[in-house]
């Protein structure tokens, strides 16, 4: 008998499914009436609004412009939205594509609260990311934390977790001089610098 390879299905790889699924104006196709956006905080909501740019790179250091992007994250109190309404001042949930020419995704939201883990334990202010793109069959997943809140980070458990202190910087957003009220968060997918992703 012999073995056969079978080639990957739609399921098995994001490539363009993603986008002409789920960010449809980023494949070019018209909008639904409701769609799930990069915008988790409207004007209203309470806390410190902000912005998180960033861009997703190979394993060679070349920018994946197709990436896809799901984001979950506490408000300002801390505490997890778990109904997602377009009417709600602020939804923990959000997406965003890159943008096919500059490869750039951005995330408007509000600074998350701490929460506390299964334990009890307080966290530093985050945010959890999916990472959908050509060549990955699983998501991946990881995190952002913010400069501004190194003590938090500090005693954060799941930075904890990780043995190398400067593999933890991976993690990190950098607040950005020439806009106070954005940060930047790159993904590097591979190779030097390699940001870190959790099996969870």
């Amino acid at each position: 008998m012999t073995k056969q390879l079978l080639p990957e299905t739609p399921s098995q790889t994001a490539g363009p499914y993603v986008h002409i699924g789920l960010a449809l104006a980023a494949a070019g196709n018209p909008e639904r009436e409701v769609e799930i956006l990069n915008r988790l905080a409207a004007s209203e909501a309470a806390g410190e609004h902000i912005r998180v740019v960033g861009r997703v790179f190979d394993g060679n250091g070349h920018l994946m412009r197709d990436a896809f992007l799901e984001f979950w994250q506490a408000d300002s109190e801390g505490n997890y939205q778990t109904e997602y309404r377009t009417e709600n001042s602020f939804n923990s949930f959000g997406r965003a594509a890159t943008i096919f020419d500059t490869g750039e995704w951005e995330l408007h939201t509000v600074k998350p609260g701490v929460v506390k883990n299964a334990a009890g334990v307080p966290m530093a202010p985050h945010i959890n990311v999916a990472l959908f793109a050509r060549g990955i069959n699983i998501q991946l997943q990881t995190r952002i934390y913010f400069e501004d809140e190194a003590e938090a980070n500090a005693a954060d458990p799941v930075l904890g977790l990780i043995e190398q202190p400067e593999r933890r910087l991976t993690l990190v957003a950098s607040r950005c001089t020439e806009s106070p009220d954005t940060y930047r968060f790159d993904i590097r997918v591979q190779g030097d610098r390699e940001t870190v992703f959790f099996d969870f």
